[in-house]
């Protein structure tokens, strides 16, 4: 960017850490809370802090995702404030940037007239995460099954930009790739790209005969109708943001293995991810320099 700030990064997991570091590099003075375990005591550039000088940010970096419960997500730190005490810290008016934005946490925004935008909610950085989201699973599923991926009966519900990513990398490693979804649409760009493709209301009436599926859809999809037509030893793969999209009592009674794979940019590709979210950031805080520009959500 053209002009350095004081940002100021709370919470979070080792893309927070990541993101803490890059920023730094390019010049900004950087202060990080509840991000104690993820940064050595001497980081360059890197201030750890108690949040007195909160307020005093030009811009504040909540974690993806923001809140767990009504606490800031914070699983590299013994410290777990709730949203209202962070929130109490901030000025009126003041610039908060987090993910995956809930309802409550936009009420306690606007309670505090604070200025809160999502950056989980950026195109950019939807489709850029698929890619580590897509080899998470990749590497999950080799550790996991006994068999190669080259050869093997995978159906990978949704052709949205995770589905996309996924099904055409364990195309392009020999799977046998059928896709289901619920729009032709979709069903006809999943055949183009060489893939099998199925209505999901169609999945009950077709062999199943695979030996993984990788759930993309943040709906009840994967229900007992559909999980008792799969072979035993089949893994389930969830993708798809809480609650997911599999029966899971359904699966654990008929014995199959179910693994939610949630946040895994952060857990398979921190610096990768933490490199998505400072262009985002950047793209967002350059939009609103803009002359009369009120809004980057």
């Amino acid at each position: 960017m053209a002009c350095t700030k004081n940002i100021w990064l709370l919470g979070g997991d080792r893309r927070q850490v990541e993101l803490a570091r890059l920023l730094a590099m390019d010049g900004h003075s950087i202060h990080t809370w509840a991000l104690e375990e993820g940064l050595p005591a001497e980081e360059p550039g890197v201030a750890r802090q108690p949040p007195d000088g909160l307020s005093r940010a030009d811009c504040v970096i909540l974690p993806l995702p923001a809140a767990n419960g009504t606490a800031l997500h914070s699983p590299l730190s013994q410290f777990h404030p709730t949203l209202r005490q962070v929130f109490d810290a901030f000025a009126p008016g003041q610039l908060v940037l987090a993910g995956m934005v809930d309802p409550g946490l936009k009420e306690l925004a606007q309670e505090r007239g604070v200025r809160l935008l999502d950056y989980f909610a950026r195109e950019e950085l939807a489709v850029a995460n698929a890619v580590p989201t897509a080899e998470g699973a990749i590497q999950i599923a080799m550790e996991e099954l006994p068999i190669t991926l080259h050869g093997a009966q995978v159906l990978v519900v949704g052709f949205g930009r995770i589905g996309q990513a996924t099904a055409l990398r364990l195309a392009a490693l020999g799977a046998q790739v059928t896709v289901a979804t619920r729009r032709w649409e979709a069903l006809a760009w999943a055949r183009a790209t060489g893939c099998q493709g199925v209505l999901l209301s169609q999945l009950t009436s077709t062999p199943c005969p695979f030996q993984l599926v990788v759930n993309t859809v943040p709906a009840l999809v994967l229900g007992r109708e559909v999980l008792q037509a799969l072979p035993a030893g089949c893994l389930i793969l969830d993708l798809a943001s809480k609650p997911g999209g599999v029966d899971r009592s359904a699966a654990q009674a008929l014995g199959l293995p179910v693994i939610h794979a949630l946040s895994l940019p952060g857990k398979v590709a921190p610096v990768t991810a933490a490199a998505i979210l400072k262009t985002t950031i950047y793209h967002m805080l350059q939009e609103l320099e803009q002359p009369g520009k009120e809004d980057v959500t």
